[in-house]
C-alpha cells in the first residue's frame, strides 16, 4: 500500500467518524429536553460538519473533487450500525428524561475519545506535514469537545466537585 493509498484510507475513516459523530449529536439534540444541552449538542454537530469540510479540502486534493463527493455520498447514505446502536442506548433511557441525557453525554464522550485516538494515531503515522498538522488540530478540537462533555456530565450528575469547588475551569485557568 502506498502512502497515497494509506492517506485515502485515513480520509475515508475520518469522513465516517465525522458523519457518525454529527448524526449522533443531532439525534442527542433532538431528544434532550434541556435548552442548554440542545445548544451544546447542536454546536458539537456543527463542529463535526466543519471538520468534514477540512477533510474535504485534503481529500479532494488527493483523489479529486468527484471522488471526494462520491465518498461523502456513500457515507451519508450508508447504514451505520454503530449509530443505530448508540441511538438505541439513548432511547432505552428515554422514559427517564435525565437518564437519557446523561447516556447521550456518555456516548458523546465515547465518540470523542475514539476520534481523539484515531486522529492522534493518524498524525503519528503520516509523513505528510500538512496532514499531520490537520490531524493534530482536529485531535485538539476533539479533546475540547471531550472536556466540554465531561464538564456537562459533571454538572448534570453533580459530580466533579470537592467541597463545592470545581476541580478545573474550562478556560484552562486553575
Amino acid at each position: 500500500m502506498t502512502e497515497s493509498d494509506s492517506n485515502v484510507d485515513v480520509m475515508r475513516e475520518a469522513i465516517k467518524l465525522e458523519i457518525n459523530g454529527r448524526s449522533f449529536f443531532e439525534h442527542a439534540a433532538e431528544i434532550t429536553h434541556n435548552d442548554l444541552g440542545k445548544k451544546m449538542f447542536k454546536k458539537l454537530a456543527h463542529d463535526e460538519t466543519a471538520h468534514l469540510k477540512t477533510f474535504g479540502e485534503i481529500f479532494a486534493a488527493l483523489v479529486g473533487k468527484d471522488s471526494w463527493q462520491q465518498a461523502i455520498d456513500e457515507e451519508k447514505n450508508a447504514d451505520s450500525s454503530l449509530i443505530d446502536e448508540l441511538k438505541a442506548r439513548v432511547t432505552k433511557h428515554e422514559k427517564q428524561e435525565r437518564a437519557s441525557e446523561v447516556e447521550a453525554i456518555r456516548i458523546g464522550m465515547e465518540l470523542e475519545r475514539k476520534a481523539i485516538d484515531f486522529f492522534t494515531k493518524s498524525a503519528q503515522e503520516t509523513d505528510d506535514v500538512k496532514h499531520k498538522d490537520v490531524f493534530n488540530q482536529i485531535a485538539d478540537q476533539e479533546r475540547l469537545h471531550y472536556d466540554l462533555l465531561q464538564a456537562q456530565y459533571d454538572s448534570v450528575t453533580k459530580s466533579g466537585f470537592w467541597f463545592d469547588v470545581a476541580e478545573f475551569r474550562m478556560d484552562a485557568k486553575y
